[in-house]
């Protein structure tokens, strides 16, 4: 037998006792540091993450209650979107716009002297499309001319109005209109880019 072991099993009960508390005492240390307490930490980061994982679930439950008023909103959104555009044209609608301003004068009985596109003035998202106009007709017709701009589904702003000449002729009074039409239009993503670029 190992003297070691005669040794042990030489000592006092006592001793005998203390030595196998010391044993089991060490051997639970183990198991406790070696197996138990590993898995009491990946339990508790297990139960973290549930409880993240239920946290979302419950924020992703308001959502999903909260998703036909969000449709409504959104639909509302696109709408809004839709008339902004309607009044904002792109580049390409811009002559259109403008024959349309010449038509509404030319139905309102005005003959056009002057209608002259000035350069654009860009701006953060959109530019302000300036034109130099002047008319003659009368008085009426002005008005009339004016009143079918302000009905356009596109902005148009007439400013800087001005009567140059006022003449009768025929038991009627001409007059000669001098302003400037502005319009806006939306500018793109590339010409953003360029106008700070140029800044």
């Amino acid at each position: 037998m190992d003297p070691r072991l005669q040794k042990i099993l030489k000592l006092p009960n006592k001793q005998k006792a203390a030595l196998l508390a010391l044993i089991l005492l060490a051997e639970g240390a183990g198991l406790f540091f070696g197996l138990h307490q590993p898995r009491l930490n990946e339990l508790k980061a297990l139960r973290g993450k549930l409880d993240g994982l239920r946290a979302q679930v419950a924020d992703t439950k308001k959502i999903a209650d909260n998703l036909p008023r969000y449709k409504s909103e959104f639909a509302q959104l696109q709408k809004e979107l839709e008339n902004a555009l309607t009044e904002l044209p792109n580049q390409k609608e811009i002559p259109s716009l403008l024959t349309t301003i010449t038509a509404a004068g030319k139905g309102a009985g005005l003959d056009f002297l002057i209608f002259r596109p000035k350069a654009e003035e860009p701006k953060d998202f959109y530019a302000a499309v300036p034109v130099d106009i002047t008319v003659s007709g009368s008085y009426y017709s002005v008005a009339n001319f004016f009143v079918a701009v302000a009905k356009l589904p596109r902005i148009v702003n007439i400013t800087n109005v001005t009567f140059p000449e006022i003449k009768s002729s025929g038991g009627r009074t001409l007059v000669r209109v001098s302003c400037l039409a502005t319009t806006f239009r939306f500018l793109d993503k590339k010409e953003i880019k360029n106008d700070k670029k140029g800044k």
